[in-house]
Formats: structure tokens, sequence, C-alpha cells
């Protein structure tokens, strides 16, 4: 499983945050596309089309065991990802931001 750190990750690197509608309302990162695992496959073009072409597409959920399956996924689909290690607990304990759903200082649920 292509895995990367916290602290490995730069601004500008995309990332998908593939938690459910109340832990994403309650905090993630500002520039994160969310598309809940639960309904990936069914929205699989919207992460196509705002990827980038040749990036790296980089997965978190809360704690990394969802973002790990969406990972793997992508991978068998040709798809530059990794799986953010520690998910939303470690950008969290990193002092990385988080902003709820009104753009307000956000919490891991």
């Amino acid at each position: 499983m292509p895995t990367v750190a916290v602290d490995e990750l730069s601004e500008g690197d995309f990332l998908l945050d593939v938690r459910e509608d109340d832990e994403w309302r309650a905090g993630h990162a500002a520039a994160a596309l969310h598309i809940p695992m639960s309904d990936f496959v069914a929205r699989f073009g919207e992460l196509t089309e705002a990827a980038p072409q040749d990036g790296r597409v980089h997965v978190v959920c809360r704690v990394g065991g969802r973002s790990a399956q969406v990972t793997a996924y992508l991978v068998q689909q040709g798809i530059d990802a990794v799986n953010v290690a520690g998910g939303m607990e470690a950008w969290a304990a990193a002092g990385r931001p988080l902003v709820d759903g009104e753009g307000k200082p956000g919490t891991v649920l």
C-alpha cells in the first residue's frame, strides 16, 4: 500500500477526503475534495475531473483504514494514489489547520 506521512505533504498537494458528511462538517483540510467512501464509486467522475492529470492523489480518512481501501481501488484504476498515514487525526496532531462546514476552526470526529 503506497503510504505517505502527514509531514511529507506539501501545501499544494491534492487531498481527497473520504470521510462521511458529519466528519467532514466537523473539520477538514480547506483545500480537500470531499467524496465519502460510501458514495465513492458513484461519484468517481468527480475525482477524475478535479485531480491533477499527472499528479498524485493523497487519500485521507480519520485514521487510515477507509482511505487505504480507496487508495487500493485508485491504484487498481491506474491512478497515482497514496494513503495518508494516520489520517485526519495525524493531520490535527501535526498542527495542520482544520475548518468546519462554516469555515471556522474545526475538529476531527
